[in-house]
């Protein structure tokens, strides 16, 4: 027990970076989560992690240990499942999270029709633009826009995005219309402090990369704020493609630039669990990934 309790303990503290957030994860005291670390550490005679103030990360030894114990640890984990037949069909309480608009606009209703289909489910969902700790803040499933890091996370790709400048036609008509990313710096810009780009637009097409400093006339902390501004032809902004979709459709706003930009930015779906989730975790991204990747299409026929 007392070793199943220290690859538990060695496991979490190694994904989580750090022991508080261990402790929470495991509904422990970090002195109660450092003894059985230390523990480990003496029963095997190495030392597994390097410790500062702020966080924790794996040596050499502890690194070869980690690959190990996550697959002991998964494997008991879903023979236990199996066993009580948590595989078998969803259960419990879901968490999960997503940017604020790409979670209400597509997140939300899907996780109504999966809660239709399994009324044994119950879901919490948390819509922020940050990237959020799934393991720190328990949570079972994120959906990320853009390049995964290197992580112990299973990733289940369900279509992607693109940067897109716009303005409205109204802006166009009064200021003209830029043709090169250089010529933004003749026009008023609005700029979300959400993308958290700083104070910078890359544009990049196959091979060519261009960057534009901005001076903004107007930045706002949400990117519905940006977009709105837009809208009321106050000026041009660059927001994800998905945000703007019905706007360009609708012939509200332009999109500019399109020779300039045509780098493709993936959605994922990710999840802590391993190659044995949980069956809610299972069940939501098998019936997700297809509603999304077919609304990616729609998406993707609309804007081109």
């Amino acid at each position: 027990m007392d070793r199943f309790r220290e690859l538990t303990a060695f496991v979490t503290v190694a994904e989580a970076g750090a022991f508080n957030a261990a402790a929470r994860k495991l509904n422990a005291s970090p002195p109660a989560v450092t003894r059985l670390i230390n523990g480990l550490e003496a029963r095997l005679g190495v030392q597994l992690f390097t410790r500062t103030t702020r966080q924790v990360a794996l040596t050499e030894a502890g690194a070869r240990l980690f690959a190990d114990a996550e697959r002991i640890l998964s494997d008991l984990a879903a023979a236990e499942a199996s066993a009580t037949g948590a595989h078998d069909a969803p259960q419990g309480v879901l968490r999960i999270t997503a940017p604020v608009q790409f979670g209400q606009r597509f997140i939300g209703p899907a996780l109504r029709a999966f809660l239709d289909a399994y009324p044994a489910v119950k879901a919490e969902a948390l819509f922020v633009d940050r990237i959020v700790d799934l393991i720190g803040e328990g949570l079972d499933v994120a959906l990320r826009i853009g390049e995964l890091p290197d992580s112990s996370l299973s990733a289940t790709r369900v279509g992607a995005v693109r940067r897109v400048t716009v303005a409205a036609p109204d802006y166009l008509a009064r200021h003209g219309t830029p043709q090169t990313p250089e010529a933004l710096a003749e026009h008023r810009l609005v700029v979300s402090t959400s993308q958290d780009l700083g104070m910078i637009w890359e544009f990049i097409a196959g091979r060519t990369r261009r960057t534009v400093r901005l001076d903004p006339a107007l930045s706002v902390n949400t990117m519905q704020g940006a977009i709105d501004a837009a809208l009321a032809g106050f000026g041009i902004t660059r927001v994800l493609s998905y945000q703007v979709s019905d706007a360009i459709a609708q012939g509200d706003l332009v999109e500019l630039l399109t020779a300039h930009e045509d780098r493709a930015m993936p959605i994922h779906l990710v999840h802590s669990e391993g190659r044995r989730p949980a069956a809610k975790i299972r069940a939501f991204i098998d019936m997700t990934a297809k509603r999304l990747r077919a609304e990616a299409k729609r998406l993707a026929a609309r804007t081109t």
